[in-house]
C-alpha cells in the first residue's frame, strides 16, 4: 500500500513536471540548488560549533599555566573555527601592540563573518522569487488557455488549461514554504556564533601579562626603555638559563609590542622566551 502510494505520487509530481513547462524545470533547479546550499550551511554549523567558547578558553588557560602564550597557541590550532581564530589573534599581545591586536581580530571577524554568511542573500533570493516565477507561469498558462480556445472554448478543456497553468504557482509556493523554515534556521545559527565571537572577545579581555625575554646586549638601556614606557607595570633582571628580563604589563594600555618598544629605544632585538595572559 505505501509501495502504491509512493508511485502514484511520484507519478503525480513526474506529471506535473511535464505538463508545467520549462518554468517548472527552472523552479526545481534553483529549489534543489536552494536545498543543496541550505544543507552545506548547516553541515558548516555544526562543524564550527562542535566546540564552545569556554572548552576553548579553558584549554588556553591550562595551556598558559604549562608552557604560557605560545603553548596556548598550540593546543586550540587545531580547532580551526571562529573563535579559536580570534582567540588565537588576541594571545598574541606583547608580541603585538594593543591596536595590531584588535585590528586582526577585527579582520578575522570579517572573513569569518563573511564565510558564515555567504550564500545566504543566494538562498533568500530564491524563497523570494520562486512564487513570483510560479505566478508569471500560471498567468503565461491561463493567457495561453484563452488564445487557443478562444470564446466559444467549452468548460473542460479551459479547466484543464487552468489546472496545467496553476501548476508552476503550486511549485514555486512549495519550494519558498520548504525553504523558509530552513533559512530561519540558519540565521539562527549564524546569530548564535555571532554571541559566541562577542562571549570570546569578553573571555580575552587579558588584564594583566608577564613576559621572560633575553637580551644580549644593552640589558640596562632596555629594562630602562620598558620603565618608561606605556602599560609596563614592573620590570626587573632575573638570571635564569634562558632569559635575563622578566617584565609585567598590562595588554589594554600597550601602545607598542614589547619588541618595537626595545628596538625604537635600545636599538637592539629581544627574544620572548615565556608569555602568559591573565584575566
Amino acid at each position: 500500500m505505501i509501495i502504491e502510494f509512493l508511485t502514484n505520487g511520484f507519478g503525480t509530481i513526474l506529471e506535473m513536471f511535464q505538463k508545467g513547462g520549462a518554468i517548472s524545470y527552472l523552479i526545481a533547479i534553483i529549489g534543489i540548488y536552494g536545498l543543496i546550499t541550505s544543507i552545506e550551511k548547516i553541515l558548516y554549523f555544526r562543524k564550527i560549533s562542535k566546540v564552545s567558547p569556554p572548552q576553548i578558553i579553558g584549554a588556553v588557560t591550562e595551556a598558559m599555566e604549562r608552557g604560557g602564550s605560545l603553548e596556548a597557541l598550540k593546543s586550540i590550532g587545531h580547532y580551526q573555527n571562529p573563535i579559536s581564530k580570534i582567540i588565537t589573534e588576541a594571545l598574541k599581545i606583547g608580541y603585538r601592540n594593543k591596536t595590531e591586536v584588535e585590528d586582526s581580530m577585527e579582520r578575522v571577524f570579517i572573513v569569518e563573518m563573511s564565510t558564515m554568511t555567504k550564500n545566504l542573500n543566494t538562498l533568500k533570493t530564491i524563497i523570494e522569487v520562486s512564487p513570483l516565477l510560479g505566478l508569471i507561469g500560471t498567468v503565461i498558462g491561463i493567457w495561453n488557455t484563452f488564445k487557443v480556445m478562444g470564446i466559444q472554448g467549452n468548460i473542460t478543456g479551459m479547466a484543464e488549461g487552468i489546472y496545467i497553468a496553476l501548476i508552476t504557482t503550486i511549485m514555486g509556493l512549495t519550494v519558498a514554504i520548504i525553504l523558509m523554515p530552513i533559512y530561519s534556521y540558519i540565521i539562527g545559527l549564524v546569530e548564535k556564533e555571532m554571541d559566541k565571537i562577542e562571549l570570546a572577545k569578553k573571555m580575552t579581555n587579558w588584564g594583566y601579562a608577564t613576559m621572560k625575554l633575553r637580551v644580549d646586549t644593552n640589558i640596562e638601556c632596555t629594562i630602562e626603555a620598558l620603565q618608561d614606557s606605556e602599560g609596563i607595570v614592573n620590570v626587573k633582571q632575573i638570571n635564569e638559563l634562558y632569559s635575563n628580563i622578566w617584565v609585567a604589563f598590562k595588554p589594554s594600555m600597550l601602545e607598542k609590542s614589547i619588541g618595537n618598544i626595545v628596538l625604537e629605544k635600545c636599538n637592539t632585538d629581544i627574544e620572548i622566551i615565556e608569555s602568559k595572559l591573565k584575566q
